[in-house]
């Protein structure tokens, strides 16, 4: 009965161990960066005019505060567009750009992703934003592919938008810097 004992204690605790292990390794694989990839780098000479054309979504005229990025790395590019409006310009833009299912208020429960990609921008990433914030995934007809577009009502009267899309390393040409 002791061996029995100790067995079923051994084997509760490589279960309890190696959850945790399985979680690092999922997280790991996930689309999530752990940390920035040694080859990564920040293309020059991109703009919030560039980038929206890239993403297949227009920037408003109304559009204050636009700016944008692309980085580079050997498993996948990402490119960033943000850009505030204000409210009532907002409405009319998301009701143009519907995301496939609904709007999706943040998940107070998942951890947010490392600083990395609106940081660039000297703006806090959209997944930690906890309050007024939805996001979707958007599909312009533009284009074969989707991006993720956070909306955030950061003061009664404005609202800024993020977007990011991920694309095949090296496959977008890039603008002369």
């Amino acid at each position: 009965m002791t061996i029995t004992r100790s067995a079923l204690i051994t084997a509760l605790a490589v279960v309890t161990l190696s959850i945790p292990v399985t979680a690092g390794v999922l997280w790991a694989t996930s689309d999530r960066p752990l940390k920035q990839a040694a080859d990564a780098h920040w293309a020059e000479g991109i703009t919030p005019e560039w980038m929206s054309a890239h993403m297949g979504l227009d920037l408003p005229a109304s559009g204050r505060s636009a700016d944008a990025a692309y980085e580079t790395t050997s498993r996948f590019d990402t490119g960033l567009l943000t850009f505030t409006l204000p409210r009532a310009d907002a409405r009319r833009y998301l009701a143009r750009h519907p995301p496939e299912g609904r709007w999706l208020p943040p998940a107070p429960s998942q951890p947010a992703p490392p600083a990395h990609d609106f940081t660039h921008l000297n703006l806090p990433e959209p997944e930690t934003l906890r309050t007024e914030t939805h996001h979707g995934d958007v599909c312009p007809t533009a284009t074969d592919r989707c991006v993720v577009l956070w909306t955030h009502d950061y003061t009664p009267t404005r609202t800024r938008i993020y977007i990011r899309a991920h694309y095949e390393p090296g496959i977008s040409p890039l603008p002369k810097a």
